[in-house]
C-alpha cells in the first residue's frame, strides 16, 4: 500500500517597484484623464477578446454514459480467461474505434497470484494523435474473480457496475464528445485489463494491465503532461478526496482538477479534506512510478467511517450492481473531466 504523504509549496512574489513623480496640478489632470481612457478602451477590448476565445465545453451526456455501464454490465463479470472479456473487448474495441482517431489494442498475458497466467486485453484510442502536447485518460474495465468486501457475498461473483464499468464507461462519452468537438491537446485513452485480480499485502498483484501499458509507453518514449485515472465514479451519493499518491506524484494537477470541479458547481463530490490522508493502490501508481507521467486518482472513497474500510460499502460485494449507479455522479466526475481538457491543456 502506498505509505506516503507529501505536499509542495510554491511562493511567488512580485515586487513593484514606484517612484514618486511631481507633476503640476493641470498637468496631473491631463494625464488622468488620458490614462482613465486607456483603461476604459484596455478593459473593453479584454472583455471583448475574452467573449471571443472563451471555450465551448460539450456537456457530458449522463444518459449515454449510464448505458454504456449497463452494456458491459449486460455481458457478465469481465473476468480475465471469460467469454464475457473477450466479448466486452470486442465491444469496447468497437465503440472506441467509432470515436477515435485511431485505437490500439494490446493483448498480452499476465501473472496473476499463484502464478496463475491471465489474458489481458489492453484498449488505448488516440485523439489528435499527431499532437505533441498529450493528456492521459484511464480506467480499468475489468471485474475482480470473487467478492470479498463483505461475509455475505464471499466468493460470489458480481457485476461490478462501479468498479470497473463506470469509469470506462465515462471515458466512452467523453471520447463521443472529443469526436464531435476536438480540443486542442491531444488526448489518449487507456481502457486498462486485469486491474483487480489482486491480493491483499501484495501491492505488485494489482493493476497488471496498466503495468504492462506504463512499460511498454516508457519503452516508447510516450509522454503525456499529467494523467487522470478513473475509478468507481458512477456509485450513488460518492464522494472523492484526493489520496496521498495523488498528493505525491502529481499535487498540482490534482488541486487542479478539484478547483475545476469545485468551479462548476460539483463541490459536493470533489472534496479537499483529508488530502493526502488515504493510502491507496490503484492504476495511477505504475503510471507514476514506471512511466514517469504525473497522475492523478478520481476515487470514491470513505475517510469519515466507523469501519476500517475507506471504499464505498458496495466495494467488492454484489451490491456493485446497476442499482447504485447514479446519473448526477457520472455527470459531475465526465463534465468535470471535460473541462479540464478544454480548459487546462497544457496544464
Amino acid at each position: 500500500m502506498i505509505r506516503a504523504d507529501g505536499s509542495r509549496t510554491y511562493n511567488t512574489a512580485t515586487v513593484h517597484d514606484m517612484k514618486k513623480t511631481h507633476y503640476t496640478l493641470p498637468l496631473l489632470c491631463a494625464a488622468l484623464l488620458l490614462l482613465g481612457a486607456c483603461h476604459n478602451r484596455q478593459g473593453g477590448q479584454q472583455e471583448e477578446e475574452a467573449q471571443t476565445t472563451a471555450v465551448n465545453v460539450p456537456a457530458f451526456n449522463a444518459d449515454s454514459a449510464y448505458a454504456y455501464t449497463a452494456q458491459q454490465v449486460a455481458f457478465g463479470p469481465r473476468i480475465p480467461n471469460t467469454d464475457a472479456q473477450e466479448k466486452c473487448a470486442a465491444w469496447l474495441t468497437e465503440k472506441m474505434k467509432a470515436f477515435a482517431d485511431t485505437v490500439t489494442v494490446q493483448r498480452t498475458t499476465v501473472t496473476g497470484p499463484g502464478n496463475q497466467s491471465l489474458r489481458c486485453i489492453n484498449i488505448i484510442g488516440h485523439v489528435n494523435p499527431s499532437a505533441k502536447m498529450r493528456t492521459l485518460l484511464l480506467a480499468h474495465w475489468d471485474t475482480r474473480p470473487f467478492a470479498d468486501g463483505a461475509d455475505s457475498s464471499k466468493n460470489r461473483h458480481f457485476d461490478g457496475a462501479d468498479d470497473g464499468a463506470s469509469g470506462a464507461a465515462v471515458l466512452l462519452e467523453i471520447a463521443r464528445q472529443l469526436k464531435q468537438q476536438k480540443p486542442e491537446v491531444g488526448v489518449d485513452i487507456l481502457l486498462s485489463d486485469v486491474e483487480d485480480s489482486g491480493v491483499e499485502n501484495d501491492d505488485g498483484s494489482w493493476a497488471l494491465g496498466t503495468r504492462y501499458w506504463a512499460q511498454q509507453a516508457r519503452t516508447a518514449g510516450y509522454r503525456a503532461q499529467y494523467g487522470i485515472l478513473l475509478d468507481m465514479v458512477g456509485g450513488r451519493g460518492s464522494h472523492y478526496y484526493i489520496d496521498a499518491a495523488s498528493q505525491q506524484l502529481a499535487g498540482l494537477q490534482a488541486k487542479m482538477v478539484w478547483d475545476v470541479a469545485n468551479s462548476i458547481g460539483y463541490s459536493d463530490f470533489f472534496r479537499y479534506e483529508n488530502k493526502g490522508q488515504l493510502s491507496i493502490t490503484d492504476d495511477h501508481i505504475p503510471v507514476n512510478q514506471i512511466a514517469g507521467i504525473p497522475t492523478l486518482d478520481i476515487v470514491a472513497l470513505r475517510p469519515n467511517r466507523q469501519d476500517d474500510k475507506i471504499f464505498p460499502t458496495w466495494h467488492h460485494t454484489v451490491q456493485d450492481n446497476m442499482d447504485i449507479i447514479d446519473k448526477s455522479t457520472l455527470k459531475a466526475v465526465g463534465q468535470t473531466v471535460l473541462h479540464v481538457l478544454y480548459t487546462n491543456p497544457s496544464y
